[in-house]
């Protein structure tokens, strides 16, 4: 999750309060390719291209609690894993981190940096786009340097592996390089773009998940993540027209979306304020009661959310969540429900089935309804208070102070979250659920690589359709970014000649 920034200057920590413990070192095993065998320190190219034959790695389905996996993997590629056992239950990480010399091997090797320049540079050829960008580096030993920036790409990586962070977050553009900020007066350097972002986080999902708590997140309680992303992508394409949204796992707990449009880039924080608000429909916190109260008729991207969250709710919240179970969620469904007698028979039936499961529970509410014994009850404000309970138990909860200031900072794509060893992919919001947080990072295998051109590092791994993904977002972002340059320079008025010149 992002490093929010106070007033001091140092950033406030919630996505690594957990680390996992040190990896052991081991040798590869099983004729696995060794990582000093794969990463030739020698050479500094970034994605160098490297026979096929020469690499062949196994996934193997059982982590090995070492430096490298039994197949001669890098572990933090293992961590990523589809092991059933440990995608239903991945407890949170104990303290430590991610080994610096196989950290260090996947910035030489695997890292797109030239791809995550263009990103930011939205053109090919340096921009202050991306001279004038901050970069905020934590170090192995936990020092964090704000304020970094480079003119180049080059210039970029040979910094980042030479300093082997164990993380870095991305900032805005300031009007002037950040660098410098020390040489100059007051309200010299402002921000004056950033894209705008949106956090995702599942400890905030805490009071209605059942399976997990804190950093800890399985299959089930992922679906919270997969219906924010499909909400929020849908409304900030239908209700503001965006198209260049980039989606990324986050690397623990949830995910980040960047609005990556020029229009959203150059918004100042009146408007990004006004967007987040628009997107915020729980008020309150989740002990405050009623969370949701919505005036009617529906607003259309509300009516839109209750068309996506319905099917989300009936399997997540009333399956396999099976929310409203215990004693105190039922009785927080009963405070939701707007008569007092119909209150009174769903309380008198379930406490004389203390087990009913929540999909029973549910239609409970229908059923007695549709007895008349209530002569209060008012069928349309019944059907309106299920509305605001879907909505309350499944609609995204977002942290929406990092969406609202561009001098927030947050982490870039592709880094590996130091707590888990997973690294923070693109997820493809048209194909939000099949995304799999566990899902590993496994290199390929020889046999599956064709063709006779050398390939690059990372299309050996399953890394590959994550930077493949990244570099058609970036194509096609860039792609409108030249189409607008030409507008601009075709509609603009033509420079007069100066009439005294002979």
């Amino acid at each position: 999750m992002p490093h929010s920034v106070s007033p001091s200057g140092s950033p406030s920590r919630k996505d690594d309060e957990e680390l996992p413990d040190a990896p052991v070192d081991s040798a590869a095993a099983n004729g696995g390719v060794k990582l000093e065998d794969m990463f030739n320190e020698d050479d500094d190219e970034e994605f160098p291209a490297s026979n096929a034959q020469d690499v062949k790695m196994e996934s193997s389905p059982v982590p090995a609690p070492a430096k490298y996996a039994d197949n001669g993997i890098p572990k933090y590629m293992e961590a990523h894993r589809t092991d059933q056992k440990l995608y239903d239950s991945a407890p949170a990480p104990g303290p430590s981190g991610v080994d610096t010399d196989v950290m260090l091997a996947f910035y030489q090797r695997l890292f797109p940096f030239r791809y995550l320049f263009q990103w930011l540079n939205h053109g090919i050829v340096p921009t202050r786009d991306f001279g004038n960008r901050e970069f905020a580096l934590t170090l192995q030993n936990d020092a964090y340097l704000r304020y970094q920036s480079y003119p180049t790409a080059d210039l970029f990586r040979k910094d980042i592996l030479k300093m082997n962070p164990s993380r870095f977050e991305i900032g805005p553009v300031y009007s002037t390089n950040p660098r410098d900020r020390k040489t100059l007066r007051g309200g010299q350097m402002k921000p004056v773009s950033k894209e705008l972002v949106f956090d995702i986080d599942m400890t905030d999902y805490d009071d209605i998940r059942t399976c997990c708590q804190k950093a800890s997140i399985c299959a089930k309680c992922w679906a919270f993540v997969t219906m924010a992303i499909k909400v929020i992508d849908s409304a900030l394409r239908e209700d503001f027209g965006f198209e260049h949204i980039l989606w990324v796992y986050s690397g623990r707990r949830g995910a980040h979306a960047w609005v990556c449009d020029a229009r959203a880039r150059n918004l100042p924080d009146d408007r990004r304020r006004a967007i987040a608000g628009y997107l915020e429909i729980l008020r309150g916190g989740s002990q405050s009661g009623k969370r949701v109260n919505l005036k009617r008729p529906l607003h259309p991207h509300v009516t839109r959310s209750l068309d996506i969250l319905k099917n989300y709710f009936a399997q997540t919240t009333l399956v396999d969540q099976d929310t409203f179970a215990s004693f105190e969620q039922a009785e927080k469904l009963l405070g939701l429900l707007p008569d007092k007698s119909l209150n009174e028979s769903l309380k008198r039936k379930w406490d004389s089935s203390p087990d009913r499961p929540s999909t029973s529970k549910w239609a409970d509410i229908d059923a007695l309804a549709k007895t008349g014994k209530s002569s209060t009850l008012n069928t349309s404000t019944l059907r309106d208070a299920k509305q605001d309970i879907v909505l309350e138990y499944t609609y995204p909860r977002l942290d929406a102070e990092v969406s609202k200031k561009m001098i927030h900072l947050l982490k870039s794509p592709f880094v590996i979250h130091p707590g888990t060893g997973r690294i923070c992919v693109p997820i493809d919001p048209r194909k939000a659920d099949e995304f799999d947080p566990f899902l590993s990072l496994r290199a390929m295998n020889g046999s599956d690589i064709k063709g006779a051109r050398k390939l690059q590092d990372y299309e050996k791994t399953s890394l590959k359709p994550y930077i493949d993904f990244f570099r058609s977002f970036i194509a096609n972002l860039l792609k409108e970014e030249r189409a607008d340059k030409r507008e601009r320079e075709e509609t603009a008025p033509p420079i007069k000649a100066d009439p005294m010149e002979f």
